[in-house]
């Protein structure tokens, strides 16, 4: 288990450690070195100075690379998934499909490391002609969340790496270990020293100050919160540095009366409860129809009511601890200010006894939209269903949150839930499936859910820059 940081190619303690718990039980399994200012800005200097001859290699020499970093990643399946399970809590196969997903990231982006096109044409006066290119942008700061401890690392460094870039990684003190081992199997792979470099911090704002005011530093991509979202922009303002930002969601999944309920309730249950339901794109209002709204909560309720809670690592589980007790405090905080309100719980509705943070598979009937659990996410496996009768105020009910990232539409008549899907303000929406994310399209959000696109042929493209050039021959 790798517990050092990794800067310049270089493995080495920090001035600091950080403890690593098991969310299932409570145990501390490792003590990870943490750095500070100084080692934020020897990672920058060192993703620096590997950068300049990496924006010079050729790009199909990337994409071996990156290649060759898939199939490393993919024969390192179990060793990583448990990894995740043991620092993160998630189910264990649900953290075999994150590997897969992650690894994907790599593959994807080997072959858009030889597509990222230009242009050339003539000015329209005639004196000479336009070449547009797209350079790398440099060193890239990566700041990334505890929920996926692999997925949201590759998602960036594949298509940095692919577009000639290098990065320096913050990951999230909960789930380290993952981050650091997957950045020793890249280097195993043949990513060369220096391209990408792991530091734990136990400061995440100096260190973040010192990573940023460095003038190597071009770039910064960021999944996390909203609220952390807006701090990390406005530090990055005063350099003017590019962004990257996946932040939070509140996604609706709207249910209409000509829907298959059935395939509904099995949508819902991914859309809301992989990963332990600790996923920015869940599904965190549900609003079906007023005509099969009972009978929808119902049998929601059941699926959730069958749900096996516990540790990830045991067989059947389906649903993984929360990430540390104040994300229970959270949840429990939401569920109870609904009940007040007036919903009632079909299933579920408390926090589960330890050792370890679990909470309740829950189902909320009779909720309102003044309910003030319409308004957060919930980060946890917790359903408000809100009955609604009018598509026009659905339409509205669904867009009443600054939130923009993910929504899901199911109904029979296809024509009318992609016209409903379209009204939605969301970067990303399901038309009669729970599970949308995919390497080869484009993720983000609108509104306050981010800046920018991850994935597909647009997301190597947010890991440069263009330039233009005159020439005249």
């Amino acid at each position: 288990m790798q517990t050092q940081m990794l800067i310049g190619g270089v493995w080495s303690d920090g001035p600091d450690r950080v403890a690593v718990t098991n969310p299932a039980t409570g145990d501390e399994i490792a003590r990870v070195a943490a750095g500070g200012p100084t080692e934020a800005t020897a990672a920058v200097e060192a993703a620096d100075q590997a950068q300049r001859s990496w924006a010079q290699t050729a790009p199909r020499v990337r994409a071996e690379v990156l290649r060759s970093c898939w199939q490393t990643l993919i024969d390192h399946t179990d060793e990583l998934a448990t990894l995740i399970t043991l620092e993160h809590g998630k189910p264990l196969g649900d953290a075999k499909g994150e590997i897969a997903y992650a690894a994907e990231f790599f593959r994807w982006n080997s072959e858009e490391a030889v597509r990222i096109d230009g242009t050339i044409k003539t000015a329209p006066g005639g004196a000479n002609k336009i070449i547009v290119h797209h350079p790398p942008v440099g060193v890239v700061v990566m700041v990334t969340p505890w929920n996926f401890p692999a997925a949201m690392i590759t998602r960036k460094v594949a298509p940095a790496l692919a577009a000639g870039n290098a990065c320096v990684i913050k990951p999230p003190k909960e789930t380290p270990l993952t981050a650091l081992r997957i950045a020793e199997l890249l280097e195993e792979a043949g990513v060369p020293a220096g391209l990408v470099n792991v530091v734990p911090t136990a400061s995440s704002g100096s260190w973040f100050d010192a990573a940023t005011e460095h003038s190597a530093t071009r770039m910064v991509s960021f999944t996390g919160s909203t609220e952390v979202g807006r701090v990390l922009l406005k530090r990055c303002a005063d350099r003017v540095l590019k962004v990257g930002m996946e932040l939070g969601g509140n996604a609706p999944f709207v249910v209409f009366d000509d829907a298959d309920l059935d395939a509904a309730v099995e949508g819902a249950m991914v859309a809301k409860m992989r990963h332990s339901a600790e996923v920015c794109t869940a599904a965190n209002r549900m609003f079906a129809h007023g005509n099969i709204a009972a009978e929808f909560t119902e049998k929601l309720a059941a699926a959730m009511g069958a749900v096996k809670v516990g540790n990830g690592m045991d067989d059947g589980v389906t649903c993984g601890p929360m990430i540390n007790a104040g994300a229970i405090e959270t949840i429990d905080g939401l569920v109870q200010g609904a009940l007040a309100a007036g919903a009632t719980a079909a299933v579920g509705g408390a926090r589960l006894d330890g050792p370890g943070f679990f909470y309740a598979p829950t189902v909320l009937g009779d909720v309102t939209m003044a309910s003030p659990i319409t308004r957060e996410e919930i980060f946890g496996p917790v359903a408000p269903v809100i009955p609604f009768t009018d598509t026009d105020q659905v339409i509205d009910w669904a867009n009443d949150t600054e939130m923009g990232l993910a929504a899901y539409v199911y109904s029979g008549d296809v024509a009318r839930a992609m016209g409903v899907g379209e009204r939605i303000h969301a970067g990303m929406v399901g038309i009669n499936r729970g599970a949308m994310s995919d390497p080869a399209a484009p993720f983000g959000g609108m509104k306050q859910s981010g800046l920018g696109r991850e994935g597909a042929h647009e997301g190597i493209f947010e890991f440069c820059e263009t330039q233009y050039i005159a020439a005249s021959w």
